[in-house]
């Protein structure tokens, strides 16, 4: 069984390598907690849910998930757009996202390193994607 990765923007919808690895799944939690001590030294905890803010980090650097030169510039496009929110569908699921540019938003590796008459729409490279979600 596969399971298709794609960002849409408005009508637009672009499929991203299944290679890509959501490496960050399980380190955020809703539960938001906060505790102290009153001066009669009674501990105090308040505890509440976020609604928002799940941080989904793709890696595809590691994991080689090439897409080419010309997808990468769309997806600089893109994150270049801002609190511009996406759809991300990710094992089946769709997420509302931006990009979080406080953490990198979008970044490209070319996988070869070519001299600059080299470059080509089809060039391959390795992304990395962190989102938000909304």
């Amino acid at each position: 069984m596969t399971s298709t990765i794609t960002l849409t923007y408005d009508t637009t919808t672009l499929y991203l390598s299944e290679r890509l690895q959501w490496t960050d799944e399980y380190e955020w939690t809703p539960v938001q907690q906060a505790t102290e001590y009153s001066i009669t030294g009674a501990l105090l905890i308040d505890v509440g849910t976020k609604l928002a803010g799940q941080t989904i980090t793709l890696d595809g650097v590691e994991t080689e998930a090439w897409i080419d030169r010309a997808l990468c510039q769309t997806l600089k496009e893109w994150a270049a757009l801002p609190g511009a929110e996406f759809v991300l569908t990710l094992r089946g699921t769709t997420h509302a996202v931006i990009f979080d540019h406080g953490a990198g938003a979008f970044t490209a590796q070319p996988i070869w390193k070519l001299t600059d008459c080299e470059v080509t729409p089809e060039l391959l490279y390795r992304p990395a994607f962190k989102f938000l979600k909304v």
